[in-house]
This record gives structure tokens, C-alpha cells and sequence, in this order.
């Protein structure tokens, strides 16, 4: 298997960054490149200045650069990387050959030199060399790594060590046993006593695991929980390794426990919060300190349309404009103050990998973090461009409606009025039975456009909310209904947050409602009940099938109603947050329950 082809099989994808002022040449040694090996993937920047903003924006494995560029050369270009990015390979590749530029390069710290040539063998080498460049870097990367974790694991270390001989019953503590079970001091300590430190549920699996040890002389490995005079419970994880003479007898068994409580601890709320986000709907991102992707949760990459590699150690500018990339800058600054809120959301306009830009709301918080030191920033996005076109829908309507209202009131009123007056001069000329039927129409006509106004305009947004007294209201509203010789019967002193003038309007429908469809001496109540209040009356009631239509615009049941007055009364309520239900009253009659009230304070 070839060198190529054994890195192809072992290492990830390959990022390569071509900086070189000849765009042409630029293109075509990235098309060799990609050639030579499926896992290159070649970026082109046309100047060193562009190829620093392209490695902040992603970072790439691997840098070819040209010598000889305008504004800034080969090696200032690299002096400016190492300063940012002091392990990443660089390779000059120019057409400037010359000793002095090559020991120079080389003496500066530059991955490697290579001259540019027509031939293709050169971009094999330069294949060559990119993959050897970015292996050597990766081994090391994972040799540190593997440094940290000995380190670790020294740091760490056991809880204790102990020793038991078979056939004795006491037990040989090193001096980290004998500190983590509260016994400093002391090198021995009777089995039974020893087992006696642990959960009462686990001593006889303990005692089970010693036995089996000695007889099989296997390895075992088990976790128990340590109890401490205090009431403390550490989880001890525990190795027990048998100790085999000549003969293959087990003679002696070794044990060595680690603390793994903050462990357990740790991975049980890390999957608590995995469990918490895996629910979560929004898109959820974590920033480090340096503003790059370190975590994107399975809906941030279905959002926007990237995969998960490439947005990982990028930057937002991956997915946001300038301004909103400034705009989370500055919340952020604001959320580092002292005196700073905790979250911030804000609109943002997300740009996916294709498609037009997503409407969300960006709803960010800082990691938890001592003194100084700064350790990233976590958010959530959520499309909001439904919302915002229901929004938009809605201003619309709304705008129709205030139009149709304005004509109503302006263009349909003025000639009723005409009307009215021509009427009452013809009365006084003349007595005609046809002319107080004409009176009725223009009433009905007057009153017709009274409640489209009212319910064209019922949708907007409420007025200043204030405390208002339903006794006092209510009878207020009652001398203003034509009531015959109905009678209003106040059963409450509640009073509620409202807009006084809407409430004023639902009173005033829900009395000439029931004075309507309740006779002329028809009682209605108004009441208190759990979370609102009810209007009631002793009429003849509303049948179980109707209900469902009482509320519609244009439904009326009477001759002379105009079937706005209940849509009318519906829509105050849900402008106020409330709910409205009807049920029988006590007697018979009709009963509208308005609830979901807060009572006012």
C-alpha cells in the first residue's frame, strides 16, 4: 500500500490554504492537489492578507504560500501566522528559487521549501510533502495529548492501595487507604471492619468478590461505596489483581481504589443536560473564549445547512452577516459587565449553506467562568420567519380593517344622517304610519354600522389597562341599555385589571344580548366566580347546538339584531387574555363566564 494511500485510509480530510497572487496558477495548483490525493479539499486567497482572514474564518491543515507577493511577502505572511497559530504547517512554494531564501525560510521556522516547476511531478511532491507535514503535526498533536492524559492519570491517582493475605483477617492499608477511610495512621485494620466502611448494601458483594478472587485468580474489577463518619458517600471504583506464587496458588490479593464520585457526578449532569438539549426544538451553539464553534446541537446543522466539521472551529461569520456578527459582540460586551443582564435575544438574519436568509431570534448567555478569565459564550436560535410574516399578515389586516372602518364611519354615516334629518323634517309636515317605519330602518341601519365599527376595531391592541370595579361599571353600563322593565342584579365587589372603555363595550352587548332574547322583564346578574365573572340572565336560554355559532359575526337570532354584538364581546376578551364560556344559568336562562382573570391590586 502506498504512503498516499495508507494516509488516505487512516486520516481525516485534509484542508489545505493556497495563497498566491497569480489567481490562475493559483486554481490550477488546486486542481493537482485535489487530484493527487481525494482528501485534499483547496481554498485559494489571492493575498496574504486574504489568507489571514480566511484562516480566522476556518482554519485549514496545511498552508502553501508564494514568496513573492505585493503588500506582504512569503515570510512576513508566515511571521504573521505563527503569531496567531504557532503549530500550523506552512510551506513556501514559490518561483523565486534561490539558497539565500530557502535558508532563510528554513532558519525562520517554515515547514518546508519547495520551487514551483511546470512539471507535474512537482505537485506530487508537493502532495507528498503537505501530507507529510500535516501527519507529523497530528502525531504530535495526539502525543501531547496522550502526555496530558499520563499527567492526568498521575494527578489523580489511587484513593489507596491495600493488601490481604489469604486466610488472615486483617487487611494492609498503604497511607492514601488510610487517609480516604478516616484512619490516618493506622496500617492495619481487621477485614471485617474494613467492609464495614462500605454501604451496608454492597459488603456482601465485597465479600463474594474477595472470595472469588482468591479461588479464580482473575482480575476483577467492581465499584462500591465508601461511607465516611460524617455521613459522606464517596463511590470508590476497585481493582483487585490476586498475587499467584509457584503452583499457580493464589497466595495474597492487591487492591487499588480510585475516588470516581466527582466523575460519576460529572457524566451524570452531562447527561442531564445532553437529555435537556436533545428536547430542546431551538438550535443550541457553544462559543469559546476566542468566538469559535466548539459544540452545535443536530438543529443548528439541519438549520443552516453546513456539516457539523465544517462549522466546528469556525466562526459565526460562517452563518451571520457583519452586522449581526457586531451586534452579538456588543451583547456580549454587555452581558460581561458588571452590572450586565444575564441573557440577551436579539433578531438575527442567519445565512445557510444554500437558500435565502433565515429570520431568528439569537438568545445568548455566558459559560460560567471565576475572576478574569472568559471561557465562551453559549446561545440558542430560533426561526422565527413564520412568526414574523403572521406578524406581517396581521399588520395588513389590520390596516384593511381600519380603512373599511374609516369609510364606514365617514362615507356610510354622513348620508344616514342626511337621511335622519330629511325624516324628521318630513314628520313635522306630515303624519304617515310609513314614516316611523322608516325611522326603524334608519335606527337599525345606524345601530348596523355602530357594531361593525366596534367589531372591526375589537382585534387592535388594547389601551392603558387600569383597576376597574365591576359593580360599578356594570350598573353604569345599565342605565345606558334600553331595558324596559328588566332588572340588573350586582352579586359582586371584585375588581379586575382592564381597559375600562373595552370592558364597557362587553357589558353593554352582553345587557342588550339578554334584554334582547330575554323579554322585557328578563333579570340579569352579575356574579363572581373562581378566576372572572359572569353575566346570567332568567331568560329562555340558548340551545346546546347554537352555542358553537353565537359568537360568529352576523349571527343573531332576532329580527331586529344585527349579529355582531357577541363577535364583538369575543374578540374584547381574547384582547384582554381572557376566555369566555356559556353555559344554563340557575334559572334556565343563558350564562356567559368570562375567566383566566387576574384580579387587580
Amino acid at each position: 500500500m502506498s504512503e498516499a494511500k495508507a494516509l488516505i485510509e487512516t486520516e481525516e480530510l485534509i484542508q489545505v490554504l493556497h495563497v498566491d497572487d497569480q489567481a490562475d496558477f493559483a486554481d490550477l495548483t488546486a486542481t493537482f492537489l485535489e487530484r493527487a490525493d481525494d482528501r485534499f479539499t483547496v481554498e485559494t486567497a489571492s493575498s496574504a492578507d486574504g489568507g489571514l482572514e480566511r484562516i480566522d474564518e476556518r482554519r485549514p491543515d496545511c498552508i502553501v504560500s508564494d514568496y513573492n507577493m505585493p503588500g506582504m511577502n512569503g515570510l512576513e505572511f508566515f511571521e504573521a501566522v505563527r503569531e496567531r497559530y504557532p503549530d500550523l504547517p506552512f510551506i513556501l512554494f514559490t518561483g523565486k528559487g534561490s539558497e539565500t531564501i530557502a535558508s532563510e525560510a528554513l532558519s525562520a521556522g517554515v515547514t518546508d521549501y519547495l520551487q514551483k516547476g511546470s512539471a507535474t511531478d512537482r505537485y506530487d511532491l508537493l502532495a507528498n510533502r503537505i501530507r507529510n507535514a500535516v501527519r507529523t503535526r497530528r502525531e504530535a498533536r495526539r502525543a501531547d495529548r496522550q502526555q496530558q492524559l499520563m499527567r492526568l492519570t498521575e494527578f489523580v491517582g489511587d484513593t489507596g492501595g491495600w493488601e490481604l493475605d489469604r486466610g488472615s483477617d486483617t487487611v494492609l492499608l498503604t497511607a492514601g487507604a488510610q487517609r480516604a477511610v478516616g484512619r490516618p495512621g493506622q496500617a492495619e485494620i481487621p477485614l471485617e471492619e474494613a467492609i464495614a466502611l462500605f454501604h451496608p448494601d454492597d459488603r456482601e458483594d465485597i465479600r463474594h468478590t474477595l472470595t472469588r478472587a482468591f479461588e479464580t485468580g482473575e482480575e476483577l474489577h467492581n465499584t462500591w461505596r465508601l461511607q465516611s463518619g460524617d455521613g459522606d458517600e464517596r463511590l470508590i471504583e476497585m481493582t483487585i489483581t490476586p498475587v499467584v506464587e509457584s503452583g499457580g496458588r493464589v497466595t495474597k490479593l492487591r487492591g487499588a481504589g480510585h475516588d470516581i464520585t466527582d466523575r460519576k457526578e460529572r457524566r451524570q449532569e452531562l447527561e442531564k443536560y445532553e437529555t435537556i438539549i436533545e428536547a430542546l426544538t431551538d438550535a443550541v451553539y457553544v462559543l469559546n473564549e476566542e468566538g469559535r464553534f466548539t459544540f452545535v446541537s443536530d438543529e443548528l446543522v439541519e438549520l443552516v445547512g453546513y456539516d457539523r466539521e465544517t462549522i466546528l472551529g469556525s466562526t459565526p461569520s460562517l452563518i451571520k452577516d457583519e452586522d449581526a456578527v457586531e451586534r452579538a459582540k456588543h451583547h456580549l460586551g454587555r452581558l460581561l459587565s458588571s452590572d450586565g443582564p444575564q441573557t440577551v435575544q436579539f433578531e438575527v438574519s442567519i445565512q445557510p449553506c444554500d437558500g435565502d436568509p433565515i429570520v431568528c431570534a439569537d438568545h445568548i448567555g455566558v459559560l460560567p467562568y471565576e475572576g478574569d478569565e472568559f471561557d465562551g459564550s453559549v446561545g440558542t436560535l430560533r426561526d422565527i420567519t413564520e412568526r414574523k410574516e403572521r406578524a406581517r399578515k396581521l399588520e395588513r389586516q389590520n390596516a384593511r380593517l381600519e380603512a373599511f372602518a374609516s369609510i364606514v364611519s365617514h362615507d356610510l354615516r354622513n348620508p344616514l344622517m342626511t337621511a335622519q334629518g330629511r325624516l324628521e323634517l318630513a314628520q313635522a309636515d306630515c303624519d304617515s304610519p310609513h314614516l316611523d317605519e322608516v325611522g326603524d330602518a334608519v335606527d337599525r341601519c345606524q345601530a348596523l354600522i355602530d357594531d361593525l365599527l366596534a367589531l372591526a376595531r375589537s382585534g387592535n391592541s388594547l389601551g392603558t389597562t387600569e383597576p376597574v370595579t365591576l359593580s360599578e361599571l356594570a350598573e353604569e353600563c345599565w342605565r345606558t341599555t334600553p331595558s324596559a322593565d328588566a332588572t340588573l342584579a350586582v352579586e359582586t365587589d371584585l375588581t379586575i385589571s382592564a381597559d375600562r372603555s373595552r370592558l364597557q363595550q362587553l357589558f353593554e352587548n352582553l345587557f342588550r344580548n339578554a334584554v334582547n332574547h330575554g323579554g322585557s322583564e328578563v333579570t340579569v346578574t352579575v356574579g363572581k366566580i373562581a378566576d372572572g365573572f359572569y353575566v346570567a340572565d332568567d331568560g329562555a336560554g340558548i340551545p346546546d347546538e347554537k352555542r358553537d355559532d353565537i359568537f360568529e359575526a352576523g349571527y343573531s337570532t332576532a329580527d331586529d339584531g344585527t349579529g355582531f354584538g357577541l363577535a364583538i364581546v369575543k374578540e374584547i376578551v381574547v384582547a384582554h387574555g381572557w376566555e369566555i364560556r356559556v353555559t344554563d344559568s340557575e334559572t334556565g336562562g343563558t350564562r356567559f363566564e368570562i375567566i383566566g382573570i387576574k384580579t387587580a391590586h
